[in-house]
């Protein structure tokens, strides 16, 4: 049976106007076939007749399909009609695949949009700041409750988070620190050379690390460990619906997951403070030794007498609060997480930020507060 070349024939009607294709719809016939239907018009409802296609391949389905949409976006409506079975599911199987339209541009906000968006986004942060107030709280009243009730304190779970907390990052940050330490000190002697100051790199070194340095780096690299450990694990307990299973046998998540975690952090963060304080001054103290060749024993000497107790006191009582300013981001952080690993993705990477950022701002807080009454 000889087939004919692709041929269109439009048909007037009542309410509508038919668009009868016939012949062959395959590719050799797509430049003249898109050219021609390139000039139809949607000036009624336009049905697309194919009773009378013989062939038809996926370039051709491709036309008709592309033709059915434009003359639809252009407002008259259209239908394809009289299509094979075969036809039909071709043209199915290709309008599936064609790709989504382009998403149209969105227009200029203006100024009162921009103003509004600003708001939205203060009482966004308004609001995350009650929700942590809130958890921190709930932690709060949760301590003092196993104060009260002593029965009710896990202690199996705090020995497991002070040694995830603690004991596991004395490698990191004892290294952290010591490196610190030897940079502070070769720094401080490139400077103070030049004014023969040598000897002052001592109490450089002592003020940095024990008021400042030792306790906030401490502090960061604990916040990247470990608000991120506690938001993933109380995220993968919140997606797998473990928490209110919790709550359905009468178990408050407060007491079971976050005192324990937080206490430990409170434990376990001066400790940590401690030894990065002890590495920071000895990797300061080999530095100075060997840059400035001042021996340990002046090393020593010059620390106790020219350190006042303060700078150390004062490291020592911000370690606490970044401690619990930690397990509330972390704690909280998890709880945000819902039914998707992109949303625990998420909230894991929010909680390392929020929990570094807060305590950074704590850090700048607490200085100037000790500047103020003199310490």
């Amino acid at each position: 049976m000889t087939e004919t070349a692709a041929q269109i024939e439009t048909v007037a009607e009542d309410a509508a106007t038919r668009l009868c294709l016939s012949g062959r719809l395959t590719l050799a016939e797509v430049p003249a076939l898109d050219r021609a239907l390139s000039r139809v018009g949607a000036e009624r409802p336009v049905t697309i007749d194919l009773s009378r296609v013989e062939r038809m391949d996926t370039a051709g389905a491709h036309v008709v399909t592309r033709l059915e949409a434009r003359l639809a976006a252009e407002g008259k409506g259209a239908r394809i009609a009289g299509a094979s079975p075969a036809h039909a599911a071709l043209l199915e199987t290709v309008a599936a695949a064609e790709p989504a339209a382009a998403p149209a541009p969105a227009a200029r906000r203006g100024a009162a949009e921009r103003l509004a968006g600003v708001g939205r986004r203060v009482a966004g942060a308004g609001r995350f700041g009650a929700e942590l107030l809130d958890m921190l709280g709930l932690i709060l009243a949760r301590l003092a409750r196993g104060i009260v009730r002593p029965r009710e304190f896990r202690l199996t779970a705090l020995v497991h988070h002070c040694e995830a907390v603690g004991v596991q990052a004395v490698p990191i940050v004892a290294l952290m620190a010591f490196l610190i330490g030897i940079v502070l000190a070769f720094q401080g002697a490139t400077q103070l050379r030049q004014f023969g100051a040598e000897v002052f790199v001592v109490d450089l070194i002592a003020i940095s690390i024990l008021r400042e340095l030792g306790v906030l780096l401490t502090s960061i690299i604990v916040a990247g460990r470990t608000a991120s450990a506690f938001t993933a694990a109380i995220g993968s307990m919140k997606m797998r619906e473990e928490i209110d299973a919790m709550r359905t046998l009468g178990l408050d998540p407060g007491t079971m997951l976050f005192v324990p975690r937080v206490l430990a952090l409170l434990l376990m963060l001066p400790i940590l403070a401690l030894i990065a304080n002890a590495a920071g001054l000895v990797g300061g103290g080999i530095m100075a030794w060997l840059v400035l060749d001042i021996s340990p024993p002046m090393f020593l000497t010059r620390l106790v007498e020219g350190t006042d107790v303060a700078n150390y006191v004062i490291g020592l009582i911000k370690a606490p609060v970044f401690a619990l300013i930690i397990g509330v981001v972390g704690c909280h952080a998890g709880m945000r997480v819902r039914g998707n690993a992109e949303s625990l993705g998420r909230q894991t990477s929010a909680a390392v930020v929020t929990a570094i950022f807060a305590v950074i701002v704590a850090d700048a807080v607490f200085s100037v507060l000790f500047a103020e009454i003199g310490i």
